[in-house]
């Protein structure tokens, strides 16, 4: 069993930056692949990036060169810094694990974290 609580999120102007932090519980985070997922109001969940177990990383196109995943096994947490926000990054971010980074990459996962709003005004 793995728990996820995502910290970090909040109102931003466009061309700021935010820096999302989710903390896990459990022995084995190292194990599992990590990953963010969005989901904007009326739309539908969008994967955001995923970190494997050896840092191998994926990215959406539509944030690639402006966001970037990362993790720290000592601390149990995974990262995502956020650069250059635009008004369409507004959304509820959620950290999601699985042992699958394939399923990540699908916008799935086996374990998510309540949430954090990002908000981004133009």
């Amino acid at each position: 069993q793995v728990q996820l609580v995502e910290s970090g999120g909040g109102l931003v102007q466009a061309g700021g930056s935010l820096r999302l932090s989710c903390a896990a519980s459990g022995r084995t985070f190292s194990s599992y692949a990590m990953g963010w997922i969005r989901q904007a109001p009326g739309k539908e969940r969008e994967f955001v990036a995923r970190i494997s177990p050896y840092s191998g990383t994926n990215y959406a196109d539509s944030i690639k060169g402006r966001f970037t995943i990362s993790r720290d096994n000592a601390k149990n947490t995974v990262y995502l810094q956020m650069n250059s926000l635009k008004p369409e990054d507004t959304a509820v971010y959620y950290c999601a694990a699985d042992t699958s980074a394939r399923a990540l990459d699908a916008g799935t996962g086996d374990y998510w974290g309540q949430g954090t709003q990002v908000t981004v005004s133009s």
